[in-house]
């Protein structure tokens, strides 16, 4: 299935994707009572700028918010830095693959990504010494799935044009 747009966007601003990292970043830090069942926004905010702007977020980017994850999380450091590269790198190597589908065959690609990321997540976590947390860590990652329509839709509606510039 094509995805198939009638609307023209307007370039992205860069205040614009550091806001949608800030908000993640946010969301992220907030005192979950289950951090197994919640996803990972920073990951879906990555991968959603991944996608839709290669050159301008990277592997670098998703290095450097990593750094932040771990900071703010207070757990092994490089560990979420490690994972929101393999992220990236994933995501920036399907991005024109991605873009082709719809938004719900695009979840499922972002499926496999933040699976991914967590499975990596989890093996350093059990090389540095902690015990198996259990599958439900996967739950995660499939909320983030299924939040990606909604969180595309949200990033892509700070682009639009408004329908009397697109007469013009």
């Amino acid at each position: 299935m094509i995805s198939t747009s009638s609307q023209i966007l307007l370039p992205v601003r860069l205040s614009t994707i550091v806001a949608s990292f800030v908000g993640a970043l946010l969301l992220d830090f907030l005192p979950w009572p289950d951090l197994r069942l919640v996803p990972d926004f920073v990951a879906l905010v990555l991968v959603f700028w991944c996608v839709r702007q290669p050159r301008l977020v990277g592997l670098g980017v998703a290095w450097a918010l990593g750094l932040l994850v771990d900071a703010g999380n207070g757990v092994l450091l490089g560990e979420h830095a490690l994972a929101y590269s393999l992220a990236a790198f994933i995501a920036l190597w399907l991005s024109r693959r991605i873009l082709w589908f719809g938004p719900f065959l695009q979840a499922g690609h972002v499926a496999l990504i933040l699976a991914a990321s967590q499975t990596l997540v989890l093996v350093v976590r059990i090389v540095a010494g902690d015990a198996f947390p259990g599958w439900a860590i996967y739950v995660g990652p499939l909320a983030g799935a299924l939040l990606w329509p909604m969180v595309s839709w949200l990033l892509v509606l700070l682009q639009r044009r408004l329908e009397r510039e697109q007469t013009i």
